[in-house]
């Protein structure tokens, strides 16, 4: 290692050591009289060190780069307070203190020291009440502001970690710096108290000066007060003036950086970036002036030439601007080339599968379009919130899409992508339906409504309140849809239900009884396995909405079985008043048909079991002359709010529902065990061969 280097890693490894001496003789300087040269010397490092900051302060793009600067400030206040009382202490004993002072007094006071203390005051109102105030509150207001972000800002951090986007050593840096920054501004809240204070300082030893000077000229050296205050008040003017630059240039400084927003440029970029980013302010500016230039009385070559400069300026800028958004277009339209020829297309967001959409047609936009006074996008969150008040099930957010595919009026229901329902609409007109079934007497387009078959017609606006009069039912194109969708959801529910909304549902349980789902999950039954319960359910139409009473049936039988199918046999038991409920009429009694003994003898006696659950093997004769009767009776029976019903026994309830599925979806199958003990049953009729 040669001398150069050696002597450059020893003057860096000492720096600490150097920094503890200067700061003592600073200490040591407000004891120790000062000759009057070492004076000159140190005041000028005063002024060099104040200007060496505040081009920092210009220079810096974030406040970390200059982290040190609260306790520069501290450390330069205290350092002008020592000039003050050295320079105090040579004006008040030998009338002289040094050449920088001397030639600040004569120059600003010129012979008249009354304008030095008027222009001496001016610089510290300036100081005191506008640069040091506002850098210290503003300084205030940042440290509170970064305090309370700092519980976001490490959020974030953390989100950024869990999902890959940085590494650990990068969360680290970024949490120390976040941890910085909050103690910069909190130390800058307190450092600006010095600035403050060394103002006051600074007026108090300014009148010290002046009145101390006059006493000692008058009464110690025998001089006339004129010339006292003449010769004191030059020397004090031109010591505040030689300590208050400084201290001016270090607040303002302060000022500047405490108010800078971090965008990554410093001081000098931003203000050209921004000035000059809105070419057509300057033109706006540059017509002012203009206009100004001819007011009599104003200087008219002044305000022309200002108008002149500002509007070439604008026009520079704006042809600037234009250049600079070609260039733009086409590097961007470059990029995208060169990306097209090198990456492979990512086709991972087209492998998503919507749980469930809807698509229109062109024509139907308007009915989603806010704007336009579509409310659909309302109405199919009213249709979720319906979904999870009536079923109990959790209903992923619908996506609607337009599909220009699709017929003009036309929409289709997708679930997991497959098209489950679809209907037309005519947008600007209204759906009227007879509710008795009887015959349309008005003009109109013939249709079917989509949800539930009925015939309906397609009337105009103006029609509304005729069909109204007649008795029959008249509803929007939105609430066509709506309908529509809440059935098939309905229709469709067990499907909706995957294992994330399952786990959904039983979070939400936990919170308030954790203690049936510790119990059942994940010891007895799996996610999946309470899920299949819960879809059988589903499929037909009963609510899941009381899952506490479903979780603690299931705790409660899934120790002796794990045959989902007995065990949703179980839940419906638990579950009995809720599913007879609907079918109970005014007097407290359910009408039902049964099934003659030896039907239901012949289905307990062939059930076989299968993965899909348990069904009755019954030849194809037997069947057809079964489900013909199951025909018959309902024909003939009135049922409350037309809810067929079929009372079994519970060893063939599941059985016997899966054997009428497809030729009665709509039928409800109850076993003995199901109704409760206060509801009557009204038997009707009865299933024969």
């Amino acid at each position: 290692m040669d001398l150069n280097t050696r002597t450059k890693y020893s003057v860096k490894n000492n720096t600490d050591v150097l920094v503890a001496f200067l700061v003592i003789g600073i200490i040591l300087m407000i004891i120790i009289p000062l000759p009057s040269v070492l004076l000159d010397f140190l005041l000028a490092v005063n002024i060099t060190l104040s200007i060496v900051i505040i081009l920092l302060t210009m220079f810096t793009t974030e406040v970390l780069q200059f982290s040190i600067f609260p306790t520069l400030l501290l450390i330069t206040t205290l350092f002008r307070l020592g000039l003050n009382i050295s320079s105090t202490r040579l004006i008040l004993s030998q009338g002289y203190a040094g050449h920088i002072i001397e030639a600040f007094g004569s120059f600003v006071v010129g012979g008249n020291y009354v304008v030095g203390i008027i222009i001496f005051i001016i610089i510290m109102v300036i100081q005191f009440l506008v640069i040091t105030n506002g850098s210290g509150r503003v300084a205030e207001v940042s440290a509170r502001f970064t305090l309370d972000a700092m519980p976001g800002k490490q959020m974030s951090i953390d989100a950024d970690l869990n999902s890959g986007l940085i590494d650990e050593a990068e969360a680290r840096r970024r949490r120390k710096n976040l941890q910085m920054e909050a103690d910069f501004y909190g130390a800058m809240d307190g450092a600006n108290k010095f600035v403050k204070g060394d103002a006051i300082a600074g007026i108090i030893i300014t009148l010290i000066n002046i009145i101390g000077g006059i006493i000692i000229g008058v009464v110690m050296l025998n001089k006339d007060i004129s010339d006292a205050a003449q010769t004191y008040v030059r020397l004090t003017v031109g010591d505040g003036l030689v300590s208050q630059i400084p201290a001016l240039l270090i607040s303002t400084a302060s000022g500047i950086i405490v108010t800078r927003s971090g965008n990554n440029e410093n001081l000098g970029s931003s203000v050209a970036s921004q000035l000059t980013g809105f070419p057509k302010v300057l033109a706006i500016a540059s017509v002012v002036l203009l206009i100004l230039g001819f007011i009599p009385g104003l200087p008219t070559f002044v305000f022309i030439v200002l108008a002149i400069s500002t509007g070439v300026s604008a026009y520079f800028l704006y042809k600037d601007e234009k250049t600079q958004a070609i260039v733009k277009a086409e590097q961007e339209q470059a990029q995208i080339i060169e990306t097209e020829k090198r990456e492979p297309e990512n086709v991972m967001s087209l492998l998503t599968v919507e749980p469930m959409e809807i698509e229109i047609g062109y024509g139907l936009i308007p009915l989603a379009d806010e704007s336009a006074g579509g409310d659909l996008l309302e109405r199919i969150s009213s249709v979720r919130r319906q979904c999870a008040i009536e079923m109990g099930i959790i209903v992923q957010p619908i996506r609607i899409r337009d599909n220009l595919q699709l017929k003009t009026n036309e929409y289709v229901v997708k679930i997991r992508g497959t098209v489950t329902a679809k209907g037309e609409l005519m947008p600007n007109m209204l759906l009227c339906m007879d509710p008795t079934n009887g015959d349309f007497e008005i003009h109109g387009i013939n249709t079917v409504e989509p949800a539930f078959g009925l015939p309906a017609v397609w009337i105009n606006k103006d029609q509304r309140e005729d069909a109204e009069i007649k008795g029959l039912t008249v509803v929007d194109p939105t609430t066509v849809m709506v309908t529509h969708l809440t059935e098939t959801i309905k229709l469709h529910s067990h499907e909706l239900l995957g294992r994330q909304e399952v786990k959904l549902i039983i979070d939400a349980v936990k919170e308030k009884y954790s203690a049936v789902v510790d119990e059942l999950i994940p010891d007895l039954m799996t996610i999946g396995e309470v899920q299949k319960v819960l879809q059988n359910l589903l499929k037909e139409k009963v609510s899941i909405k009381d899952m506490v009473t479903i979780l603690e049936s299931l705790a409660d039988n899934s120790r002796a079985t794990k045959d989902i199918e007995l065990l949703t046999e179980y839940v419906r038991f638990a579950l009995g008043r809720t599913i007879c409920n609907p079918l109970v009429d005014e007097n407290g009694a359910i009408t039902v048909i049964t099934l003659a003994s030896e039907i239901e003898d012949k289905i307990a006696n062939n059930i076989q079991k299968s993965m899909q659950g348990s069904f009755p093997a019954i030849d194809p004769d037997t069947t057809g002359r079964i489900l013909s009767s199951i025909k018959n009776v309902l024909e003939s029976v009135y049922f409350y709010e037309n809810q067929p019903v079929i009372l079994v026994s519970p060893k063939i309830r599941p059985a016997f529902r899966k054997f009428i599925e497809m030729v009665f979806p709509n039928i409800t199958v109850l076993s003995l065990n199901e109704i409760p003990n206060d509801i009557q049953i009204r038997t009707e009729g009865v299933v024969t061969i």
